[in-house]
């Protein structure tokens, strides 16, 4: 079956990330990194291409993606995958065992900051690096001159300027070419750039706000408002970039599932870094609780192969018998293992990264098109349909005790979600909590429009909340004279736990109890929980708004000393608007409890 690339890129995340191509044997055609996944994959499928490129299209069978924190994780993990599997495709980096390097020369008064792919012996001056690629190279030179306006011109074209060229006009450069900076500014910062590049950009931001205060006292304010800039420049810079800055060996296990489909990711991380991913579909026959399953696959990966065991082994549950595979792997390892889920820091993202790319990949599994078309004819039997159904809408209502209320409509056709018409609807002048009458309303709202002629009718119509709202829908119906689309209420069963439910078709007399492992039941299950989650996050996006009048006056706890510490090290308010938790606990004064506070009330 050729490669579905629209089905694929509906599901693809916008984080940054990897993607390895594959050929109908599985080998790697290429890798590739992307600052966002969908973006940079769609550019394969669409509109036209290189002669090359077409070829690496038309062999692709499969793509698999590694979602990363940041895309210098991302580009590292490239590099250390090419060097792994040497990709036919990747033929440009076959000089991949030089590194290149950042040089500054100590010989010309006004020294450039110059891209080297070796180190050459009698060189007076000082090397930086070594980069991953030529690419990570150019992007911190790119960078370093945006902030400091370090001259990047080669020293003939420099000594010949009579007057600024281009670079000065965009502000990229200071123009010591015809003097309007004097050496020992330059050089300045020059040392700056340099200090940043060596990872102490915090020293640089401390000392250009004590400039920065120095001149506004002075009341220089055009240089205050320069050396703002950059000190809220070096801040995004700072972003804690955790696998190059936190060392440490584990291996990191994190399972995903979802009626009818599980996934299990692992990311190896050696000294800080992630080298890679894996991604395994165990069958789950007994229908094993995640953490029972989760437990056996990481029992079955150490000690029923022959592999390495890192110092750690961190888990997205906790585990029954944790205590006991722990003390196995140490024995197998011959050294004290630590195994666990409780984990802080640098580790804790390590593990929500891992679960990011479980919940990547088991979205990927869900849209496959083989099994959403054996879900679609389970679902026409189930049901006794003539047809196969071609559109269904599911209906949710959320709310926070009456509050903002909002309903969603999700929508899934044989391609899976179609999230193009996906719809929100703000649900006003109601009783707070009547969930019948917020149903009401958003079904009156969507099949007027449907009356007018605006957008299409479904085949079949999901409520999510049982006999009450199923009830709702049918009276809606016959108010509005809508006929030929079937009515299915979802009702949960005493448990709430999935596979239990109760479904009703058209009329709460006739009931059905699937069995949990049927595909019609997974295929409900699926936009019932899809249709939550987006009512959910609309709900959430609601009532925060109305709530997020915060500044920092108004923060419990954020006194005037609290408030000048974080503008002075943000630069501004817009920067502390922009910083995380992480970032803000930096901040002298502030406690990580405080940070969590002062981004709840400007974010929600």
């Amino acid at each position: 079956m050729s490669f579905d690339s629209r089905q694929f890129l509906a599901n693809v995340s916008e984080s940054p990330g990897v993607y390895r191509m594959l050929d109908e044997q599985g080998d790697t055609l290429y890798v590739g990194k992307a600052r966002r996944l969908r973006a940079r994959l769609a550019s394969y499928f669409r509109g036209a291409l290189n002669t090359k490129t077409q070829a690496l299209v038309g062999r692709i069978h499969d793509v698999q993606v590694t979602v990363t924190n940041s895309e210098t994780e991302a580009l590292l993990l490239e590099q250390t995958l090419i060097k792994e599997l040497r990709p036919p495709y990747n033929i440009l980096l076959r000089d991949d065992k030089s590194y290149p390097f950042v040089f500054v020369t100590d010989r010309h008064p006004y020294p450039a900051l110059e891209y080297k792919r070796a180190r050459t012996r009698g060189d007076d001056g000082r090397y930086l690096g070594p980069y991953p690629s030529s690419g990570a190279v150019r992007e911190s030179l790119s960078l370093m001159q945006r902030i400091f306006r370090i001259r990047n011109c080669e020293d003939s074209v420099f000594a010949h300027r009579t007057r600024p060229c281009l670079q000065y006009q965009i502000q990229r450069c200071s123009a010591p070419c015809v003097d309007y900076i004097d050496q020992d500014d330059y050089r300045r910062d020059l040392e700056y750039a340099v200090q940043c590049l060596e990872g102490k950009s915090e020293q640089v931001t401390q000392e250009l706000t004590r400039e920065m205060e120095a001149a506004s006292e002075a009341l220089a304010f055009e240089d205050a408002a320069r050396l703002r800039d950059q000190i809220q420049q070096l801040r995004q810079l700072q972003q804690r970039q955790f696998v190059d800055t936190a060392g440490g060996d584990a291996d990191v296990f994190a399972l995903a599932s979802r009626p009818g489909a599980l996934c299990i990711s692992v990311l190896t991380m050696r000294q800080g870094r992630l080298l890679g991913a894996r991604h395994h579909a165990p069958a789950n026959g007994l229908d094993l609780p995640e953490d029972a399953l989760l437990g056996d696959f990481v029992s079955q990966f150490y000690l029923g192969q022959a592999r390495e065991i890192p110092g750690e082994v961190i888990v997205s549950h906790p585990v029954p018998d944790a205590s006991l595979i722990a003390s196995a792997l140490s024995e197998r390892a011959g050294k004290r293992i630590r195994f666990t889920d409780q984990v802080r820091g640098h580790r804790a993202q390590w593990r929500e990264l891992a679960r990011t790319n479980a919940e990547q990949q088991l979205a990927g599994q869900l849209a496959n098109q083989t099994q959403l078309a054996k879900r679609f004819e389970a679902l026409r039997d189930t049901l006794s349909l003539e047809d196969l159904p071609r559109r269904l809408e599911c209906y949710d209502i959320s709310h926070s005790h009456g509050e903002a209320t909002v309903a969603s409509c999700v929508v899934f056709d044989a391609n899976g979600p179609r999230k193009s018409d996906y719809r929100r609807f703000n649900i006003e002048g109601v009783a707070a909590g009547d969930d019948y009458a917020a149903m009401r309303q958003v079904l009156i709202r969507r099949f007027k429009r449907l009356a007018d002629g605006e957008g299409e009718r479904p085949d079949i119509l999901i409520v999510d909340g049982g006999k009450g709202q199923l009830n709702m829908a049918r009276e809606v119906f016959a108010e509005l004279g809508v006929t030929g689309v079937a009515l299915l209420g979802v009702a949960k069963g005493t448990t709430r736990k999935a596979g239990l439910e109760t479904l009703y078709v058209e009329t709460v007399d006739n009931s059905l109890d699937l069995e949990g492992a049927s595909p019609a039941l997974h295929l409900i299950q699926h936009i019932r929980d899809e249709s939550h989650r987006f009512a959910i996050a609309g709900h959430r996006a609601r009532r925060d708004k109305t709530r997020r009048t915060s500044t920092l006056q108004e923060i419990p706890g954020v006194g005037p000393r609290r408030r000048r510490e974080l503008l002075r090290f943000f630069g501004g308010l817009h920067g502390v608007k922009q910083a995380s938790r992480d970032e803000l606990a930096k901040v002298p004064g502030i406690s990580a409890t405080m940070a969590d506070a002062i981004h709840r009330a400007l974010h929600g």
